[in-house]
């Protein structure tokens, strides 16, 4: 693939979403709440093309004094790993953890995995966020078991249910590299509440 700018690449990476990831239907959401569309994450994370514009576009948000990213598994683990590897194929060490929805009952019996340092600066990152429960969970563990300090959390797409006024009641920003209108969607009547 050429080199692209940052807005030839966030066009690129919606066109992709629109064409492989946006489903519309009747869905059960992670959060409980029925939807009449559904973004599959993982149809942009797991193809090669989709998930280097994401890394490259999320990368391009991290400040400087982020130590590594990650996210709740499994949809944040494809794209903690590329932005890590992204970041050092460009000279800036950065590393990658992943959160596991519960804590392992065996081995080190922990919930965060990967090379974490205790108190490190991270950025917290999802797909696809709805009403931010799976992104203050996976904050509130990387918060308990490594005292890390969540300065920035990034999604590919805000459905705009909540998750933005969600997180930032809990002290959070969120920067979505995309909201659902962004991609042709119309939010329902009750996002928000």
């Amino acid at each position: 693939m050429s080199q692209l700018n940052r807005e030839q690449s966030r066009s690129r990476l919606a066109e992709l979403i629109k064409q492989r990831a946006l489903r519309f239907g009747e869905f059960t959401l992670v959060s409980g709440q029925t939807s009449n569309y559904y973004i599959d994450g993982k149809q942009i994370s797991l193809s090669g093309e989709g998930l280097h514009l994401l890394a490259t576009l999320i990368l391009d948000q991290l400040p400087e004094d982020v130590e590594a990213v990650g996210g709740m598994s499994i949809g944040a683990d494809p794209i903690a790993g590329a932005v890590a590897g992204l970041a050092a194929a460009s000279g800036r060490p950065l590393d990658a953890f992943l959160v596991r929805k519960e804590r392992k009952g065996r081995g080190t019996q922990q919930q965060v995995e990967g090379p974490l340092r205790e108190g490190a600066a991270v950025a917290v990152i999802e797909d696809v966020i709805t009403t931010g429960g799976s992104t203050l969970k996976a904050i509130e563990a990387v918060q308990r078991e490594r005292a890390a300090r969540v300065i920035k959390v990034i999604a590919m797409v805000d459905r705009l249910q909540g998750g933005r006024e969600n997180l930032a009641a809990a002290g959070y920003e969120l920067t979505a590299l995309f909201d659902i209108t962004e991609l042709g969607v119309k939010p329902p009547e009750s996002a928000g509440s």
